[in-house]
């Protein structure tokens, strides 16, 4: 391939969401000439349409509120977590590392951070479960004060998750938008001035310009990449890895102005963002891969993994799980577009549950996401869709969303009008519009009630740990996870499986470097973010653990890349 003159960097990260920023912020800082290659016409990735939390046990958030953990509490829960897929050099490189990163980021960068206070871990009967500042999440960000400069590059919240693509961000902010629903007064101010400003926003700007979640990281990642001289190409495709020596030493990408070659003499990152929309592995690797949908952008297609297996480095596929499974629903538009809802939080308010076609539940619905399409899968028959769905009854579709129903004041016909939403006057007649078998229906509302309205769930045991109870109502007695559905008329969405990205990836040490044959590392070939295996097994113990894990590895790698002694204390 003939190739213009060749530009030369010291590292070259091929990707931009949270990993790959994060390594690049981190090289720059430390002196070194970062190149950051993204495929895409935007930056941040399924970062960018993330919720933006990750876990980060230890970090000096918690320190500064006074929660001072001993990590082998973190490393207690992670052992009970993952069990046989429990990783001691990863889990424990990863775990060191965590506070630090936060420190980097939130004291010397543009990245600030605000604490997860009350966010528990996923298993609260597991020993050294934590229930509460073990995670941070993005300070919003005002997308004037980043600069233009990050306004043309930055990928725009995802619409689905957002209020007519308003971000609304997990706690407060959220807590003030159900309340809203309420009529709480408190609730609609804020409520109002949040939108009242956004849609300002639209009409002099013509984009949403309050950044929460995913759009926030993002945001600050790229403000202090570009703070630190980092060169950020976005529709420049990596092509091809470059090798002297047995060494990775650059890369061929793809331009405008035709193939570019970037010399890498410290190193090439990969941070593409695994494989979930690469149709072929999704067959290979996922139970009913020809149906799912994930929640990443259609350039996460194996491209990075793809990359490092050419350069010798080897798919993990011995992962409990292929990806991180999350239940969503299919949201169809005029324009024939399909859209696809993550329900994240959802399912744990009171008054809703989640059947099978035989109108039987299969879970306790305020479990984590991953736990919920994980029970789907194994409910459903060899040969059947993998298929549920979400009913709720008339007091709940006004208290709280059902998928993208939004609450009051919102009306529910464009929901209805499109076929998202059903709606019965009665159970059976529910239950009819769905496909659901209708006496299975009436007898599971009928008996989930009798516990409900004791707030005891039998069957599942729905409410009983902290993350169950953090995700209900905390006005609802004496469970705020539970509450019967008795008023009609009644709704349902339906729930097919989705991810919000891979498990499966290339195998790496404790420094983020690529293994190749025999497990040694491939020199100048690091894999961070979903290119990476996960350091969690395959396993979804607490929400935010793949940004938590794809920050502190490139972190990690990017000192490595430095020379720096890659070491902390915990």
């Amino acid at each position: 391939m003939t190739t213009r003159a060749q530009q030369e960097y010291d590292v070259v990260v091929v990707g931009s969401g949270a990993g790959g920023l994060a390594t690049a912020v981190t090289a720059a800082h430390h002196g070194l000439k970062v190149a950051v290659l993204e495929r895409a016409d935007v930056c941040g990735g399924a970062t960018a349409w993330s919720g933006g939390w990750m876990w980060a046990p230890g970090n000096p958030l918690a320190r500064a509120d006074g929660v001072r953990e001993d990590t082998g509490e973190f490393r207690r829960y992670l052992r009970a977590a993952l069990g046989g897929d429990y990783e001691p050099e990863r889990v424990d490189a990863f775990l060191a590392a965590a506070p630090e990163m936060v420190r980097f980021f939130h004291e010397r960068t543009a990245l600030k951070f605000v604490p997860g206070t009350k966010i528990c871990d996923i298993y609260g009967d597991l020993p050294g479960a934590g229930t509460g500042h073990r995670s941070v999440a993005p300070e919003p960000a005002d997308l004037r004060e980043l600069g233009d400069d990050v306004a043309r590059i930055l990928r725009r919240q995802l619409y689905e998750t957002s209020f007519l693509g308003l971000g609304v961000m997990a706690g407060p902010d959220l807590a003030a938008f159900l309340a809203a629903s309420r009529g709480n007064l408190r609730g609609l101010a804020h409520a109002s001035r949040r939108v009242t400003r956004h849609l300002l926003d639209l009409a002099t700007k013509r984009r949403g310009m309050q950044l929460v979640n995913g759009t926030a990281l993002v945001g600050r990642l790229l403000r202090s990449a570009l703070d630190l001289g980092v060169d950020i190409r976005v529709s420049a495709p990596v092509t091809e890895l470059v090798h002297e020596d047995g060494r990775v030493t650059g890369v061929v990408a793809s331009t405008s102005d035709g193939p570019l070659r970037l010399v890498a003499a410290r190193g090439v990152v990969l941070a593409a963002g695994g494989f979930p929309r690469d149709p072929k592995r999704r067959m290979e690797l996922f139970p009913h891969g020809d149906t799912h949908w994930t929640l990443a952008p259609v350039t996460a297609d194996g491209a990075g993994i793809g990359l490092g297996e050419q350069a010798g480095g080897r798919l993990r596929t011995d992962l409990a799980s292929p990806a991180a499974w999350c239940p969503v629903s299919l949201v169809p538009y005029r324009n024939g577009r399909t859209g696809v809802f993550p329900h994240i939080m959802d399912r744990a308010k009171p008054g809703s549950i989640g059947v099978l076609r035989d109108g039987r539940r299969f879970v306790n619905e305020a479990n984590g996401y991953y736990d919920y399409v994980s029970a789907l899968l194994a409910a459903t028959p060899p040969g059947e869709t993998a298929e549920a769905w979400q009913i709720a009854d008339a007091r709940f579709v006004r208290r709280y969303p059902l998928g993208m129903a939004k609450p009051l004041p919102v009306p529910l016909f464009p929901y209805l009008r499109s076929g998202y939403l059903k709606r019965g006057r009665t159970l059976e007649e529910l239950a009819r519009k769905c496909g659901i078998d209708p006496a299975g229906l009436v007898a599971t509302v009928e008996e989930f009630n009798k516990g409900a309205r004791r707030g005891e769930d039998p069957a599942f045991g729905r409410g009983s740990s902290p993350f169950n109870r953090y995700g209900g109502d905390q006005s609802v007695t004496p469970n705020p996870s539970l509450a019967p559905l008795e008023k009609g008329p009644f709704y349902a969405v339906r729930i097919v499986p989705g991810s919000f990205g891979t498990f499966a990836g290339l195998a790496t040490d404790a420094r983020a470097r690529v293994l190749g044959e025999h497990d040694q590392p491939i020199p100048g070939l690091y894999a961070v973010g979903n290119d990476q295996a996960s350091v969690m097994g395959g396993h979804y113990p607490a929400g935010g653990i793949n940004l938590g894990p794809a920050m502190t590895f490139g972190w990690i790698a990017a000192r490595d890349l430095a020379g720096i002694d890659s070491e902390v204390t915990a």
